[in-house]
C-alpha cells in the first residue's frame, strides 16, 4: 500500500486503467458519462463545460458548520498538493468552491449532498456531515485532474452505518496506522470505526499489560475522527474475552465446579465484577466522546458450557424465579451494562452470538445487535423483535494470519448488507448498515503494512456496498480501477517508506555500538543482520503467538524472511531513529548493562540510533 507520486508515469498508468471506465464526456462523441468516484455517483446529470480548479480558487463559507467543512477541505487540498485556498464569506466568483449547509434540504437526509460543477463548484448538505461528504467527492475528482466535468449529482447513502472494526485488543496497532485508516475511511464516506482496545488505566494499574494506548493517544485519534466525521466506538469485550483486563484479578474470574479460575471469563454473579467493568466504561468516557459503547458479549462459554458453573443458574433463579436459565444471568449482565450507559446518555452494541434464545429475560430494547455468526436466532427474528441490526458478517472478516474476505467474490455476487450469515433478507428495513472486521488471531501472521494492503480493496468494496449500488461496474477489475483512479486520502502517509537505503551501517545509541546489514523487506520494514544473525524479539510470555512481554531481550537469531518479528521500523526521532518492532510495536531500549530489550515507549525511553554507513 503506497501513495502514487504525481508525474507522467502515473498519468499514463491511470489512463490505461481508466479506459474501461466512464471518466468524462467525450468531446468527439458527445456521449455524457459519469465522473469516477468511490462510491460511484449513481445519478450524475451532465451539463456543458467544466469546472477548473486553480490557485485563484477560494472556499466560500458563512456559518460555523460551513466553515468547519471548508477548513478541513483547505487542509486536505494543501495535503494533496493543491495549495491552500482561503476560506472566505460573501459572494462567489468563477473558480470558487461554495460550501453550504442548508437544513431545509431535508431530502438530502443526514449525510447526503448535492454537488454542482460549472464555472464554479458548489457542495450542499442539509447537515454538516452531508456537506463534508460532498467535499470527499470533490477531492476524489481533483485527484484525477484539475478539470471536473460540468454537471450535478444528488448523492444519498442507502445505509446509516458504514464501518470498520479493528481489534487492537492484544496486539498493539500503531496510531499512525489507525490515523491512516480514519482518513481513508472518510475518503470513501465510511463513518464508524469500532476499536476493541485497552486504554492505559489509572484506576486499575494492575490491568496495564501491553498493548495499551495512552489516554493522550486516544484523545488525538478521537479528535481526528471528529474532524473527519468518523465516529470512534470503544469496546471492552465482556463478560468473556476479558483476560487482558482480569488476568491479574483472580477475585473477578469465574470459577468452575472443579475450582479452576477462568481468566477470560468475568464472574457475572459478583457485584464487584459489574462495578469493575462499569468503572472501566467510565474511565474510557474520559477520552471516547461518542454516544455508543460496544461490550462484545460474545463467546462467553466458548470451549465450555454453563453446566460447569452452577452458581450462574443459582443466581438467575434467585433473581428471576424457578424457570430462569443460566442465559438469563448473562442477559441480565448485558442489560445492567445497558442501563449504566443509558444513565450517561450512551447506547449499547453487542455481537449476536450470545443471544441464543435460551433466555426468558429479553435484551433491553434499543440495543444494537451486530450480526456476525449464524446461530439459532436469525437476523429476521432480531429485526422483528425491534433491535437495530448491523451486518458484521464473517464473510467480511480479515483475520491476521488466517481467513481473508473474498472481496472479488463478494463484489461478483453483488453482496449488500441484507446478506447475513445464514439468512438473506429481502428488505433493508431495520438494517443499520455493515462493516468489515480485522482480528489479530495470529498476532505475528502479518505485519501492519501487509494488513493495510489486504484491507484496502475491502474498504472500497464496503464503501460502495453500503452507500450505493453494490455492483456499479460490470467486472471487479473495472471497480478496482476506480480505487486506482482516486488513490488514497489527502494526508495519508505511506507506511512502507524506508528512510535509509540498503547497506551495512554502524548503529550507535546510549553507549552501545553494533554493525548491521540493513535490508528493506517487501512490506516496508527492515531486517538487521549482525554477525550471528538477524535481530529478533524472542522469549517471555507469548500472547496470540507473539512475544508481548516488556523487557524481553533482543537477540540475533537465524535469519528467516518469513519471521515477522525480525522486521523493524526505523522511526525518525531527535535526529536519529527509534528501532520499533513491526509486530510487538515496542521499541529497543538500552539497559544499564548495555543489553537491548523491548519496552513500551512510555515505560522506558527508547534508544535513539544514529546510523553511519560502513564504506
Amino acid at each position: 500500500m503506497r501513495t502514487y507520486p504525481r508525474g507522467r508515469l502515473l498519468g499514463f498508468v491511470v489512463a490505461l486503467l481508466l479506459l474501461a471506465l466512464p471518466v468524462q464526456a467525450s468531446a468527439r462523441t458527445g456521449v455524457a458519462v459519469t465522473p469516477v468516484t468511490v462510491p460511484d455517483l449513481a445519478n450524475w446529470s451532465p451539463e456543458q463545460g467544466s469546472y477548473r480548479y486553480s490557485s485563484a480558487a477560494r472556499l466560500i463559507a458563512g456559518t460555523a458548520p460551513e466553515r468547519r467543512v471548508a477548513d478541513t477541505l483547505a487542509d486536505d487540498l494543501r495535503a494533496a498538493g493543491h495549495g491552500t485556498p482561503p476560506v472566505v464569506s460573501g459572494g462567489a466568483r468563477a473558480g470558487d468552491i461554495v460550501i453550504e449547509v442548508a437544513p431545509a434540504r431535508t431530502a438530502l437526509g443526514a449525510e447526503g449532498y448535492e454537488l454542482r460543477s460549472g464555472t464554479r463548484l458548489s457542495v450542499t448538505g442539509a447537515t454538516e456531515s452531508g456537506a463534508f461528504y460532498g467535499t470527499r467527492t470533490l477531492l476524489q475528482l481533483l485527484a484525477q485532474g484539475d478539470r471536473i466535468p460540468a454537471g450535478r449529482t444528488v448523492d444519498v447513502p442507502r445505509y446509516a452505518e458504514r464501518g470498520v472494526g479493528v481489534c487492537a485488543c492484544y496486539i498493539h496497532i500503531s496510531t499512525g496506522w489507525l490515523e491512516n485508516l480514519v482518513r481513508d475511511m472518510a475518503y470513501g464516506k465510511l463513518n464508524q470505526l469500532l476499536l476493541e482496545l485497552k486504554v492505559k488505566s489509572d484506576a486499575h494499574p494492575e490491568a496495564n499489560t501491553w498493548g495499551y494506548y495512552t489516554k493522550d493517544e486516544i484523545r488525538r485519534l478521537v479528535a481526528l475522527g471528529d474532524k473527519y466525521h468518523v465516529e470512534i466506538i470503544p469496546e471492552i469485550n465482556s463478560p468473556g474475552h476479558m483476560d487482558p483486563w482480569i488476568e491479574n484479578r483472580p477475585d473477578l474470574q469465574l470459577t468452575d465446579s472443579d475450582g479452576n479460575r477462568q481468566p477470560s471469563r468475568l464472574d457475572i454473579t459478583r457485584p464487584a465484577a459489574f462495578d469493575y467493568y462499569t468503572s472501566l466504561i467510565d474511565e474510557y468516557a474520559q477520552v471516547f466522546t461518542g454516544g455508543s459503547w460496544h461490550m462484545g458479549a460474545d463467546e462467553y462459554m466458548l470451549g465450555s458450557d454453563f453446566a460447569k458453573y452452577p452458581q450462574i443458574l443459582r443466581y438467575a433463579r434467585e433473581k428471576f424465579g424457578a424457570n430462569a436459565t443460566p442465559q438469563d444471568a448473562f442477559i441480565d449482565f448485558v442489560n445492567r451494562v445497558q442501563a449504566h450507559l443509558a444513565a450517561n446518555g450512551r447506547k449499547l452494541r453487542v455481537w449476536n452470538d450470545g443471544l441464543t434464545g435460551a433466555n426468558t429475560v429479553p435484551v433491553t430494547a434499543g440495543t444494537t445487535v451486530e450480526h456476525w455468526l449464524s446461530v439459532a436466532v436469525k437476523p429476521s427474528q432480531l429485526r422483528s423483535q425491534g433491535y437495530p441490526l448491523m451486518n458484521a458478517a464473517y464473510a467480511l472478516y480479515l483475520v491476521r494470519g488466517g481467513f481473508h474476505s473474498d472481496t472479488k467474490g463478494l463484489y461478483d455476487q453483488s453482496w449488500d448488507p441484507r446478506s447475513f450469515e445464514g439468512e438473506q433478507l429481502a428488505s433493508s428495513q431495520g438494517i443499520t448498515g455493515a462493516k468489515i472486521s480485522l482480528w489479530p488471531d495470529n498476532g505475528r501472521g502479518e505485519t501492519e503494512n501487509e494488513v493495510a494492503v489486504d484491507t484496502d480493496p475491502a474498504l472500497r468494496h464496503l464503501a460502495q456496498a453500503t452507500w450505493g449500488d453494490p455492483h456499479p461496474d460490470a467486472t471487479y477489475a473495472r471497480f478496482t480501477a476506480r480505487g486506482t483512479a482516486v488513490g488514497h486520502a489527502p494526508g495519508w502517509r505511506d507506511p512502507t517508506r524506508v528512510p535509509v537505503t540498503d547497506g551495512t551501517y554502524t548503529l550507535q545509541a546510549d553507549g552501545v555500538s553494533l554493525t548491521a546489514e540493513v535490508r528493506r523487506t517487501p512490506d516496508g520494514y527492515v531486517t538487521l543482520k549482525t554477525g550471528p544473525g538477524c535481530l529478533e524479539v524472542r522469549g517471555g510470555k507469548l500472547t496470540l503467538n507473539t512475544p508481548l512481554q516488556p523487557g524481553v531481550e533482543l537477540t540475533p537469531q537465524t535469519c528467516d524472511t518469513a519471521n515477522t518479528v525480525q522486521r523493524w521500523e526505523l522511526e525518525p526521532s531527535a535526529g536519529g531513529y527509534r528501532l520499533v518492532n513491526a509486530i510487538t510495536r515496542m521499541a529497543a531500549h538500552v539497559t544499564d548493562d548495555g543489553r537491548l530489550a523491548q519496552y513500551p515507549p512510555d515505560q522506558r525511553p527508547p534508544a535513539v540510533w544514529h546510523l553511519t554507513p560502513v564504506r
